[in-house]
């Protein structure tokens, strides 16, 4: 699920929520059980995860709702908007990043109300980002590898993150 606009973070170069709802249906084309949501595409304003969940309740009272983060994010979990709120509304699966673990998750999260369901992933640790893609594509270094053929195509077709300007001086 893109965000309209990130709340946290400004993207240089950011090619808009129309790009990125574009190669995220890209991605997952292919891949059976996934799907992309344009719930928070189709939103004005920033997109905060507390009001995609409360939105994702209302229209389905009984789904049991699981927000996935990485273990970097999950420790900025109590600088986001109603975080209490967010943590009533879905459990957490973290997944394991570099330089992270199970305390430096844990740790931040305890300022805020005991009854957060956590769960730690069991699975190898994926060094990829999206912040990394942007950065190889910027330096016309390959990013097949970290976003797929079809999203790799997409960016150098549409000229993102700086592609365009390299391809024209090749």
């Amino acid at each position: 699920m893109p965000a309209r606009l990130p709340p946290h973070k400004a993207i240089e170069q950011d090619p808009g929520c129309e790009h990125r709802l574009a190669m995220c249906r890209l991605l997952v084309a292919r891949c059976d059980g996934l799907s992309v949501c344009a719930l928070e595409t189709e939103r004005d304003g920033p997109s905060y995860t507390v009001d995609t969940l409360t939105s994702i309740q209302a229209s389905q009272p009984h789904a049991e709702l699981t927000l996935i983060v990485g273990a970097d994010i999950a420790r900025t979990l109590p600088a986001w908007r109603e975080p209490e709120r967010l943590l009533e509304l879905a459990a957490v699966a973290v997944a394991a990043r570099s330089g992270g673990d199970c305390h430096s998750v844990l740790e931040p999260l305890a300022a805020l109300d005991g009854t957060a369901r956590i769960e730690f992933l069991h699975s190898p640790v994926v060094d990829v980002s999206s912040s990394l893609a942007r950065e190889r594509a910027a330096a016309g270094a390959p990013i097949d590898d970290l976003v797929g053929g079809a999203v790799a195509g997409y960016i150098a077709e549409h000229g993102l993150y700086g592609a365009r300007a390299r391809a024209a001086s090749r």
